[in-house]
Protein backbone atom coordinates (compact mmCIF):
# COMPACT_ATOMS: atom_id res chain seq x y z
CA UNK A 1 0.00 0.00 0.00
CA UNK A 2 1.70 3.22 -1.16
CA UNK A 3 -0.30 5.66 1.18
CA UNK A 4 1.91 6.26 3.90
CA UNK A 5 -0.11 8.67 5.79
CA UNK A 6 -0.79 6.57 9.08
CA UNK A 7 2.48 5.04 8.83
CA UNK A 8 4.01 8.97 9.28
CA UNK A 9 1.57 10.08 11.23
CA UNK A 10 2.71 7.94 14.39
CA UNK A 11 6.22 9.18 13.79
CA UNK A 12 7.11 6.22 11.19
CA UNK A 13 10.69 6.36 9.44
CA UNK A 14 11.55 3.91 6.70
CA UNK A 15 14.56 3.10 4.45
CA UNK A 16 14.14 1.21 1.72
CA UNK A 17 17.08 -0.52 -0.18
CA UNK A 18 16.92 -3.03 -3.38
CA UNK A 19 20.14 -3.74 -5.74
CA UNK A 20 20.19 -3.19 -9.11
CA UNK A 21 21.60 -6.55 -10.20
CA UNK A 22 18.70 -8.68 -8.25
CA UNK A 23 17.63 -11.73 -10.20
CA UNK A 24 14.88 -12.15 -8.05
CA UNK A 25 12.95 -9.20 -8.07
CA UNK A 26 13.51 -6.29 -10.43
CA UNK A 27 14.89 -3.39 -8.73
CA UNK A 28 12.30 -1.01 -11.22
CA UNK A 29 9.59 -2.33 -8.72
CA UNK A 30 10.77 -1.01 -5.43
CA UNK A 31 10.93 2.19 -7.46
CA UNK A 32 7.97 1.95 -8.42
CA UNK A 33 6.48 1.89 -5.20
CA UNK A 34 8.64 4.71 -3.73
CA UNK A 35 7.49 7.27 -6.40
CA UNK A 36 3.50 5.74 -5.94
CA UNK A 37 4.06 6.62 -2.01
CA UNK A 38 4.98 10.10 -3.53
CA UNK A 39 1.70 10.22 -5.20
CA UNK A 40 -0.40 9.00 -2.99
CA UNK A 41 1.03 10.40 0.28
CA UNK A 42 2.36 13.54 -0.59
CA UNK A 43 6.37 14.27 -1.96
CA UNK A 44 7.32 16.10 1.77
CA UNK A 45 5.67 14.15 4.14
CA UNK A 46 7.09 10.62 1.90
CA UNK A 47 10.86 12.45 1.72
CA UNK A 48 10.67 13.55 5.46
CA UNK A 49 9.94 10.06 6.77
CA UNK A 50 11.31 7.82 3.78
CA UNK A 51 14.23 6.97 2.03
CA UNK A 52 15.31 4.44 -0.93
CA UNK A 53 18.56 3.98 -1.84
CA UNK A 54 19.72 2.00 -4.96
CA UNK A 55 23.10 -0.82 -4.49
CA UNK A 56 25.00 -1.15 -7.61
CA UNK A 57 25.69 -4.22 -8.52
CA UNK A 58 24.31 -5.81 -5.25
CA UNK A 59 22.04 -8.77 -6.30
CA UNK A 60 18.86 -9.59 -3.54
CA UNK A 61 19.84 -8.16 -0.42
CA UNK A 62 23.84 -8.83 -0.64
CA UNK A 63 26.20 -9.99 -3.06
CA UNK A 64 27.05 -9.64 -7.19
CA UNK A 65 29.78 -7.66 -7.95
CA UNK A 66 28.64 -4.50 -5.79
CA UNK A 67 29.71 -3.18 -2.47
CA UNK A 68 26.98 -5.37 -0.78
CA UNK A 69 28.11 -4.32 3.27
CA UNK A 70 26.32 -1.31 4.56
CA UNK A 71 24.58 -2.38 7.91
CA UNK A 72 21.33 -4.15 6.82
CA UNK A 73 22.70 -7.09 8.96
CA UNK A 74 24.24 -5.53 11.74
CA UNK A 75 27.22 -3.51 12.08
CA UNK A 76 29.35 -2.79 9.57
CA UNK A 77 32.73 -4.55 10.26
CA UNK A 78 34.66 -1.88 8.26
CA UNK A 79 33.60 1.44 10.87
CA UNK A 80 32.40 -0.75 13.61
CA UNK A 81 29.02 -0.21 15.34
CA UNK A 82 26.78 2.30 15.36
CA UNK A 83 28.33 4.36 12.65
CA UNK A 84 25.51 6.17 10.57
CA UNK A 85 27.25 6.66 7.19
CA UNK A 86 28.01 2.87 7.14
CA UNK A 87 25.24 1.31 8.72
CA UNK A 88 21.81 1.99 7.56
CA UNK A 89 20.54 -0.12 10.54
CA UNK A 90 22.70 2.93 12.73
CA UNK A 91 20.87 5.85 10.34
CA UNK A 92 17.73 4.54 10.97
CA UNK A 93 18.03 4.76 14.46
CA UNK A 94 19.65 8.59 14.63
CA UNK A 95 17.06 9.24 12.43
CA UNK A 96 14.36 8.01 14.42
CA UNK A 97 15.51 9.36 18.06
CA UNK A 98 17.69 12.38 16.85
CA UNK A 99 15.62 13.04 14.60
CA UNK A 100 18.77 13.69 11.67
CA UNK A 101 17.79 11.96 8.34
CA UNK A 102 20.71 10.09 6.84
CA UNK A 103 22.11 11.33 3.48
CA UNK A 104 24.71 9.04 1.33
CA UNK A 105 25.47 5.65 3.46
CA UNK A 106 29.06 4.08 2.27
CA UNK A 107 28.80 0.41 1.08
CA UNK A 108 31.72 -2.07 1.20
CA UNK A 109 32.90 -5.01 -0.66
CA UNK A 110 34.64 -6.93 1.55
CA UNK A 111 37.31 -9.73 0.74
CA UNK A 112 38.87 -12.30 3.10
CA UNK A 113 37.87 -13.43 6.90
CA UNK A 114 38.55 -12.73 10.61
CA UNK A 115 41.19 -10.18 11.19
CA UNK A 116 42.37 -10.15 7.36
CA UNK A 117 38.85 -9.07 5.94
CA UNK A 118 38.99 -5.78 4.26
CA UNK A 119 37.23 -3.37 1.70
CA UNK A 120 38.35 -4.20 -1.75
CA UNK A 121 35.55 -1.39 -2.82
CA UNK A 122 33.92 1.53 -1.27
CA UNK A 123 30.55 3.11 -2.62
CA UNK A 124 27.90 5.68 -1.57
CA UNK A 125 24.69 4.98 -1.82
CA UNK A 126 22.75 8.06 -1.94
CA UNK A 127 19.22 8.97 -1.08
CA UNK A 128 16.70 8.42 -4.40
CA UNK A 129 16.73 9.62 -7.02
CA UNK A 130 20.33 10.81 -6.16
CA UNK A 131 23.00 8.97 -7.95
CA UNK A 132 26.53 8.51 -6.93
CA UNK A 133 28.55 9.98 -9.68
CA UNK A 134 32.52 9.32 -10.43
CA UNK A 135 34.27 13.17 -9.67
CA UNK A 136 36.97 11.84 -12.50
CA UNK A 137 39.76 11.51 -10.21
CA UNK A 138 41.39 9.47 -8.12
CA UNK A 139 40.69 5.58 -7.08
CA UNK A 140 37.27 4.25 -8.85
CA UNK A 141 36.98 1.68 -6.11
CA UNK A 142 36.94 4.78 -3.37
CA UNK A 143 33.53 6.18 -2.18
CA UNK A 144 35.42 9.67 -1.58
CA UNK A 145 35.53 10.00 -5.33
CA UNK A 146 32.19 9.99 -5.63
CA UNK A 147 29.37 12.57 -5.56
CA UNK A 148 25.38 12.50 -4.94
CA UNK A 149 24.14 14.26 -7.78
CA UNK A 150 20.86 14.56 -9.43
CA UNK A 151 19.36 12.11 -11.71
CA UNK A 152 19.48 13.49 -15.51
Amino acid sequence: NPDLKPFIKHGGKLILYHGWNDPAISALNTIDYYEAALRTTGAAETESSVRLYMAPGVQHCAGGPGPDVFGQYGASPTSGPGDPAHDMYAALEQWVEKGQAPGRIIASKLQGEGSARHATMTRPLCPYPQIAKYNGSGDSSDAANFACTAAK
